[in-house]
């Protein structure tokens, strides 16, 4: 019998220097509104922000790891992973047919600071 090999999801760190990265695009304009209203779009559906929570525990999970843990079915989850993607909160790690996510970092803070202008 073969022993598959177990692949562990991981998202590398952003390939920024270290330490702190400052952000200096505004926080007001419309170009900053337009960006709050993707980020404030994005997390409106309380499934994604269990998902976020769940990211936010590990460092990545496998999307059929997310589906065990959430009551719908793995085409429904991959939908929600895929907006979050698209608003740059969740990032994607593919490795063969399965794919890891993970959280943005970055685009977290971004999404705080452009909610503490308002």
């Amino acid at each position: 019998m073969k022993r598959r090999k177990i692949i562990e999801p991981s998202c590398s760190a952003d390939p920024s220097p270290k330490g702190e990265v400052v952000d200096l695009r505004p926080l007001e304009g419309a170009s900053a509104e337009a960006e709050l209203a993707a980020f404030a779009k994005a997390a409106s559906h309380p499934i994604r922000v269990k998902i976020l929570h769940m990211l936010a525990r590990k460092n990545a999970q496998m999307c059929c790891h997310i589906v065990d843990e959430l009551p719908l079915a793995q085409s429904t989850v991959s939908e929600h992973l895929r907006i979050l993607r698209s608003a740059g909160l969740v990032k994607a790690n593919a490795r063969g047919p399965r794919a890891g996510y993970c959280i943005v970092p970055a685009a977290l803070k971004r999404f705080k600071a452009l909610l503490n202008g308002v």
